[in-house]
């Protein structure tokens, strides 16, 4: 009875230890799952501008969405492909009269009366029909005009694809140099607090031993005041700006990137003004292609309403198997099935149609022309764009170049002033004029390379060259 009892015990242990130990494997796999996650969400990922471009025609939204529109346009080809090909359709039919049909026929034709009607069932009471039929076009107008279309159709889609990655890159762009100015204006303000700051606690010095007056704290004060509430809020815009860039690019929005280019590097980058010379040719617009397509487009639905006029010719061959019997014997060997076949050729040809055809023609003919018309416009139109953009890329250009000098002489104006100041040489309204002057001075410098990388892309984006 002992041995039995610690035999049970035992049991009941390694019971007990086995899922002791099961339960902790559970938990330590949990544990480990829990940590990637979280390691994942604080994983920091790194990129360039480039690297950012190219990363968001893969994940982002709008992109995908893109891409499926294409793979649809190349499904629609085969589509259209599809109609000149053969079709094989088959069919089965079982039919099972609960009661057959009644025909009337002359009762003379059984000895009867003149006039008479003999009532007669006629068939089996259950029919199976076995078929199969081959359908083939052989010439229609419509259909040759359609596959002269197909190229067109594609073309069109890789159109609207290209255009899609156009507005990405310069969303990228745009999200990505936002989030550089931010980054970049961040460190400005803070360097200026600090330095605000160490000014005012100096001045706190000589206020309290009698060397100036109090306005001359309260100067430093209002413009140490109005950085922090610029610093404060350049804070929640830098989160914001690269939620934005997260968007953009397919990633989550609390996920931490960390930017690889410079502002000052991509401005020194786009700061070539020799490269833009004589690179113009507007048959690599994206919007002078899709004007051009446009055109052969109505062109295309022209030739389709004349081509309504001609004539249609398909063939076709049928063959099948009838079996009739009054029980259900059609899975029996010694069931008897009777064939068919025929072959037959089917030709529509369009006489008279009420002169509507003509009207869609005349209709089609004038929506060529205004085609053709709005591609002359789109031409200018995009001549002179680029006569715009070119010289806006040139002023922005200058203005960079401009404000970076500015910036040097804002600097050293502004040391001047402090040193004036200190060494009471002059008073806290000039040191806080010329503090205000260097604050706008650095605004107008980073506001300046942000423009310029912009509208380096808009010049790219209207030669069409990549990134």
């Amino acid at each position: 009875m002992y041995i039995d009892n610690w035999l049970y015990i035992c049991i009941k242990f390694d019971i007990y230890q086995d899922s002791f130990f099961l339960l902790m494997k559970n938990y330590f796999l949990l544990f480990l799952l829990f940590t990637k996650i979280l390691f994942a969400q604080n994983e920091s990922k790194s990129m360039s501008l480039s690297e950012a471009v190219e990363l968001s025609l893969t994940y982002n939204l709008e992109m995908q969405n893109a891409n499926k529109e294409l793979e649809k346009a190349y499904k629609e080809k085969w589509k259209t492909i599809s109609i000149g090909l053969p079709e094989i359709t088959s069919s089965f039919v079982y039919q099972n009269y609960i009661e057959l049909p009644t025909s009337l026929v002359p009762a003379e034709f059984f000895g009867g009366k003149s006039g008479e009607f003999a009532e007669i069932n006629f068939g089996t009471e259950q029919t199976a029909n076995a078929s199969i039929k081959l359908n083939q076009l052989i010439f229609d107008g419509t259909y040759i005009i359609g596959l002269q279309g197909i190229k067109l159709f594609l073309d069109v889609a890789q159109n609207v694809k290209k255009k899609t990655e156009q507005y990405v890159k310069s969303s990228v762009i745009s999200a990505y140099t936002n989030l550089l100015l931010s980054k970049e204006n961040l460190k400005i303000l803070r360097l200026n607090s600090s330095n605000l700051k160490q000014n005012i606690i100096e001045t706190q010095e000589l206020f309290e031993n009698g060397f100036i007056e109090e306005e001359s704290l309260e100067q430093l004060k209002l413009t140490y005041n109005e950085i922090m509430s610029q610093l404060n809020y350049a804070e929640e815009l830098e989160k914001i700006f690269g939620q934005m860039l997260n968007f953009i690019v397919g990633f989550d929005l609390e996920s931490k990137v960390i930017l690889t280019d410079s502002l000052e590097g991509l401005a020194l980058k786009s700061s070539d003004r020799n490269e833009f010379i004589n690179n113009f040719d507007i048959e690599n617009n994206l919007d002078f292609k899709i004007a051009l397509n446009n055109v052969y487009e109505k062109k295309l639905f022209y030739r389709l309403e004349k081509a309504k006029s001609l004539p249609s010719i398909s063939a076709f061959y049928n063959a099948g198997y009838t079996g009739n019997s009054n029980s259900f014997t059609f899975t029996e060997k010694n069931q008897k099935w009777f064939s068919s076949s025929l072959f037959g050729l089917k030709v529509d040809f369009p006489i008279f149609s009420s002169l509507g055809r003509s009207a869609s023609s005349q209709k089609a003919k004038l929506t060529l022309d205004q085609a053709q018309l709005s591609l002359e416009i789109a031409e200018k139109n995009i001549n002179l764009k680029y006569q715009k953009i070119k010289t806006e890329y040139y002023m922005q250009l200058e203005k960079y170049f401009t404000s970076k000098e500015n910036l040097e002489l804002a600097e050293r104006i502004e040391r001047k002033n402090q040193i004036k100041f200190f060494e009471g040489l002059s008073g806290s309204f000039d040191l806080r004029q010329a503090q205000l002057q260097l604050y706008s001075a650095q605004s107008t410098y980073l506001n300046s390379m942000k423009n310029l990388i912009n509208k380096k892309y808009e010049l790219e984006l209207i030669i069409n060259e990549s990134l």
